[in-house]
């Protein structure tokens, strides 16, 4: 523990103080350059710590959209397996099942690139972090009139206490759990809002289970994420998780999963081509 008395008094702190700034400034002198460069670097890493996240959320908008201009066929085709459940799925509000229709909730929504899956007349609730999304959202959803979007929530998948219980018929993720901070509060989340017999529909890449065949894909896998270099570009997504045992482990009544190579649009993607899709049921 310090004691008081070691602690310098303030003239001695004014004299280091001030033979600190002579020696820096002596160094800058002598050494522009260096100077020149360490600090344009300070500058730099302050602009990225105090903008950084903004700019994240900033360019992972961007960029889903412009995946979303890939054609993605294979990949859509892929995720329709889980969304049949969707079909015979009859709402619990009175009047929206009178009107053959469902209230869904989307938990990242992202650019919607999901609208497709939805069947008409779908009343849409979405909850997504990043409020860059907004613009690109709102272009995609005018190409799918039979949507009508009920809410948007700027918020986490945790923090949707605002959705009431119990009135959600089919909740959904597709590429989301990969980046959330909690993975078993969200879900617990979803079955919250669920009614009974609710359906909550997951699309999800995981960590490669493949050790034999597919080794060198695991390695990638943890190096790109132990790195920091995937959750950094990527706006937190992490290569290496697993979220099928918290799913079977909330308390849904049924639980049905698949593990899948799922066809990426493009050859980078193929590190995130192991997937978990299925449907729980509440």
């Amino acid at each position: 523990m310090i004691q008081w008395s070691q602690i310098p008094d303030r003239a001695a702190v004014r004299e280091g103080i001030l033979s600190t700034s002579v020696a820096l400034k002596e160094y800058a002198h002598a050494n522009p350059k260096e100077t020149g460069v360490g600090l344009g670097l300070a500058t730099a890493g302050l602009l990225l710590w105090y903008y950084g996240a903004d700019l994240r959320h900033r360019y992972f908008a961007w960029i889903n959209n412009k995946f979303a201009d890939l054609k993605q066929e294979d990949y859509d085709n892929f995720k329709k397996t889980a969304f049949a459940a969707l079909k015979d799925l009859a709402s619990h509000d009175p009047k929206l099942r009178e009107e053959k229709t469902l209230r869904i909730l989307e938990i990242g929504a992202g650019v919607g690139a999901n609208f497709i899956m939805y069947p008409d007349n779908t009343r849409l609730v979405v909850a997504d972090p990043n409020p860059h999304f907004e613009q690109y959202f709102k272009d995609h959803k005018a190409k799918f009139p039979h949507i009508k979007c009920e809410t948007v929530i700027i918020a986490k998948g945790e923090d949707i206490d605002m959705v009431r219980s119990e009135s959600i018929d089919a909740v959904v993720t597709t590429l989301v759990l990969c980046s959330v901070d909690d993975i078993a509060k969200v879900v617990s989340q979803i079955k919250r809002v669920l009614v009974p017999g609710g359906k909550y529909i997951f699309v999800e890449h995981i960590k490669e289970w493949d050790r034999k065949n597919h080794w060198m894909r695991r390695h990638i896998q943890n190096i790109l994420t132990w790195s920091g270099f995937w959750p950094f570009t990527f706006d937190g997504c992490y290569l290496n998780r697993n979220p099928q045992p918290i799913i079977e482990a909330v308390g849904f009544s049924d639980v049905k999963v698949e593990r899948e190579y799922a066809p990426m649009p493009a050859a980078f993607m193929m590190v995130a081509a192991p997937h978990l899709k299925g449907v729980a049921t509440k």
